[in-house]
């Protein structure tokens, strides 16, 4: 017989306005950290402290060695907690690792972490229906003594958690965007990992995206300027207008989004479409009848127009998602929330949740 060692507080669900969640920082109880030094990871804790300190030569700080991924735990019906995916992150997140010469985390030591703040915060996990979820993110720092530019001796891994709904005001709600004069990342930089430096880098076109009443940037490929490479802080896709095709732009400066590849694959096993990664020109746009934004913060975010120097392109709608969208997010929402069916691997179930 098991018994329920949670704190009796853990057991109820915390004090928030679930149904009116933002994307915004809230401070949950626990979070995960580990410390590698002489080559290896230690076993991990869970700590109250949300601060960390650091020496003051740290490389995460004068050199940005860095990075860090994002996922979602998500209450079911029946009270379970559902994990999306996480092995695509933990994947990711070594990539990001390799391209900055940081230590790698085993898909075995990324999930447990992730497991183990969820189980911790489970009070603050969203309840099923509020269209809420638990934000995760884990993150590599370089730490220690240090000043000349190389990798750090030490690293940092954390996990915290912050419940959160919509990133998008509005959810599936359309939103606009507008072209940057910008570019998010270097043709052969560091577009396709995660790392703090990229989002540093959107900081500026965001904020004057917004001061013109936009959602965010659609930013074009480095080289030309001609492509679309990737919306703000999510990636990119359309619909053709004969609504047989769904397209993401493919290039190396893009990261590779968990959510956009599981698009592709819903697309086209569970709506029949043809998916393509490519090319999508911005001076070609009225090819397409629908677009959107994706990403784990994002999820699926319909794209009403686009504003690319004086001429203004309007999609399906600038009120109602299209048709093509609306399947897909449902689809995909629905294999979050344990309401579809998902394919095999997609989801890591959270011991001991319960609603």
């Amino acid at each position: 017989m098991t018994h329920d060692t949670r704190p009796e507080q853990a057991k109820k669900l915390a004090d928030i306005d679930w149904n009116n969640l933002g994307f915004s920082y809230i401070r949950t109880d626990l979070r995960y950290l580990s410390h590698w030094k002489d080559g290896e990871w230690d076993a991990g804790t869970l700590t109250q402290d949300n601060m960390i300190h650091l020496a003051e030569g740290s490389t995460a700080l004068h050199y940005g060695q860095q990075c860090f991924e994002g996922l979602k735990a998500y209450r079911c019906a029946d009270g379970s907690v559902n994990l999306f995916r996480p092995d695509q992150n933990a994947a990711r997140m070594r990539s990001s690792c390799r391209r900055l010469l940081m230590p790698e985390i085993s898909d075995e030591m990324f999930i447990d972490a992730c497991k183990q703040v969820v189980q911790a915060n489970e009070h603050f996990l969203p309840p099923y229906g509020t269209g809420g979820s638990l934000y995760l993110r884990p993150f590599v720092i370089g730490v220690g003594d240090n000043i000349g530019v190389r990798t750090a001796p030490e690293f940092l891994f954390s996990v915290f958690c912050v419940p959160v709904g919509p990133y998008f005001k509005g959810g599936l709600t359309p939103t606009n965007f507008i072209t940057s004069g910008y570019d998010r990342a270097a043709p052969n930089g560091t577009g396709a990992a995660k790392v703090g430096g990229n989002y540093a880098a959107s900081l500026l076109p965001g904020f004057e995206a917004k001061k013109r009443d936009f959602a965010d940037v659609v930013y074009l490929d480095p080289a030309t300027h001609t492509k679309i490479e990737e919306a703000g802080a999510a990636n990119f896709f359309a619909v053709t207008k004969d609504s047989k095709k769904f397209i993401t732009p493919k290039s190396p400066s893009i990261l590779p989004s968990i959510t956009k590849y599981s698009l592709l694959w819903l697309a086209e096993h569970r709506l029949g479409l043809e998916v393509e990664e490519g090319d999508i020109h911005i001076e070609q746009l009225d090819e397409f009848s629908e677009a959107g934004a994706c990403g784990t913060a994002a999820v699926i975010t319909p794209i009403g127009g686009i504003q690319h120097g004086d001429t203004f392109h309007v999609f399906h709608s600038e009120t109602e998602p299209g048709p093509v969208t609306r399947r897909l997010y449902d689809e995909l929402v629905g294999i979050q929330y344990g309401d579809k069916e998902a394919p095999e691997g997609w989801i890591v179930k959270v011991e001991g949740g319960e609603g």
